[in-house]
């Protein structure tokens, strides 16, 4: 697996977590039980802090950076989808972060919203829970994400790393 350590900056991965072999893990970067880096996603914490809780999946090819001023927190059973972008963010419980969307510096995502993909979250905005953010920029739609495909999508997702745990193998 391509785990770094960056001067005193050393990763922090529970046991139980799965990191696919092509994913990339930098510096001050921690993984909750239960959660998955799929192939390409980069988590580089090398200016800065970057927290993902448990049972979150973090997708193929996602880029997760912090800088130093500003940690990227993503917390428990949330998906972060293919080819995302988050930076110096906070995401909350259970929410969904689409494929190709970008959340920037001081961005808050409230619990059980999402991130429609391809949306673009401009910094310092705050998403209320179980809201919806579309569009380029962003723009917010209150009450209207739905919070139960999102805690069904994530508990997908630890049954695959449990999968891919037992039968992923080289050819």
């Amino acid at each position: 697996m391509a785990i770094y350590a960056l001067g005193d900056r050393i990763p922090d991965i529970h046991p139980d977590a799965f990191i696919h072999p092509d994913a990339v893990v930098i510096g001050d970067v921690r993984v909750g039980a239960h959660s998955s880096v799929w192939p390409t996603a980069v988590l580089r914490g090398d200016y800065g802090t970057i927290i993902i809780g448990q049972r979150t999946s973090i997708q193929d090819g996602a880029v997760v950076h912090a800088v130093a001023a500003y940690p990227t927190v993503i917390g428990d059973e949330c998906v972060v989808g293919h080819l995302a972008h988050l930076e110096g963010c906070v995401v909350r419980d259970r929410s969904l972060i689409g494929s190709g969307s970008v959340v920037l510096h001081e961005v808050e995502i409230g619990s059980g919203a999402t991130v429609a993909a391809g949306a673009v979250v401009r910094n310092r905005t705050r998403v209320p829970p179980n809201s919806l953010v579309v569009g380029v920029p962003g723009v917010v739609r209150p009450d209207a994400s739905a919070e139960g495909p999102i805690a069904a999508n994530a508990a997908m997702y630890v049954d695959n790393a449990a999968r891919y745990r037992r039968d992923l193998r080289r050819l």
